[in-house]
């Protein structure tokens, strides 16, 4: 139970024995517990460190547990500021992401430039991943925003995707949130991960990308008409830091398998980006675009953030957020 929130099995089991046996020593818990004394120590120096255990005030030199009560608003309170942490470090990974980004789009085809590749039309970037594909060896980093699949391009990846997977070849692939609701993208995720493909899911993602090898990384010029063009990259500094935003991105990711966390406040990953969106002043159409819904269901998403905030306007609603602590106040 306690491991959700950031508790290993071996403290759990030792902080429960003190709990239910308070004046157990470390002989009597390693006992009880069936573990090496020295690993109940090491269990006990960590319990010490998160203040779940504190000195005895009535036998000196012993340690007794802290009330349960007290022990789960340490513990929650560690992860909060734990997952306030790691969404500070995807934003500005994402912020970094984005004028990367920005800065190539800018280029003109005809632009020379070092670790930069133009690919103009669909048959050029379909010609081009195709070559990347066959000589890929080790892994496949993919970001696929735009929501549920099309069952034709799922059927078209499938004989590609069995190769490489059955070559060794590690495949990672975030979706955004939104395709747990498509039933055949839901159906050829799991095919996926029946074959060794790890899947994700994420509330919004910076761009559609995919890095081959960690060496070499395609991106579209617009993420509006992802068709038209992209970038082929190489460059080592871009390599560098579109791989840790990745691993950024896949680190807060929810497995498919693993039903959407709402967190504290009680938003779903999915609602907390779309309030951020909308104190933000994006549209219904924008705020769909990055979750990869309807502009139906974005509206709906947002109407029903709205009346969560007892808010008439998208302003107040921002505010009531703030007020609430869904969002950060302005510094």
């Amino acid at each position: 139970m306690l491991t959700s929130l950031g508790l290993g099995a071996v403290e759990e089991a030792v902080y429960r024995a003190m709990l239910s046996k308070p004046r157990s020593g470390v002989a009597d818990l390693a006992t009880g517990l069936g573990r090496p004394e020295e690993e109940v120590r090491q269990a006990l120096d960590v319990l010490s460190e998160l203040a779940l255990v504190r000195p005895s005030a009535e036998r000196q030199g012993d340690l007794r547990a802290t009330a349960p009560e007290i022990a789960m608003e340490i513990l929650m309170a560690r992860q909060q500021a734990e997952l306030a942490a790691q969404q500070e470090r995807v934003e500005s990974a994402r912020a970094k992401a984005a004028q990367l980004i920005a800065e190539y789009a800018d280029l003109r085809p005809s632009a020379s430039s070092p670790g930069v590749e133009h690919l103009i039309g669909l048959d050029a970037i379909r010609d081009r991943l195709a070559v990347l594909t066959r000589d890929l060896r080790q892994e496949a980093m993919t970001f696929a925003p735009g929501g549920a699949q099309p069952e034709q391009a799922m059927d078209a990846a499938r004989p590609l995707n069995r190769d490489l997977l059955s070559r060794g070849v590690r495949m990672r692939t975030v979706y955004l949130d939104s395709v747990r609701n498509d039933r055949a993208t839901v159906a050829y995720v799991n095919w996926l991960a029946s074959l060794g493909g790890q899947v994700r899911t994420a509330p919004s993602l910076p761009t559609r990308m995919i890095i081959f090898d960690r060496g070499v990384a395609v991106i579209p010029v617009s993420s509006s008409d992802t068709a038209a063009g992209a970038v082929v990259l190489t460059g080592q500094g871009t390599l560098t830091a579109l791989c840790a935003l990745f691993e950024t991105v896949w680190t807060t990711a929810q497995p498919l398998g693993k039903g959407p966390v709402r967190d504290e406040r009680g938003l779903s990953p999915q609602e907390s980006t779309a309030i951020q969106l909308l104190a933000r002043g994006h549209t219904d159409e924008a705020i769909a675009k990055r979750l990869g819904v309807s502009h139906r269901t974005a509206r709906r998403v947002a109407n029903e953030l709205m009346e969560r905030l007892e808010a008439r306007s998208r302003f107040e609603a921002g505010v009531r957020a703030v007020q609430r602590g869904w969002l950060p106040s302005e510094p």
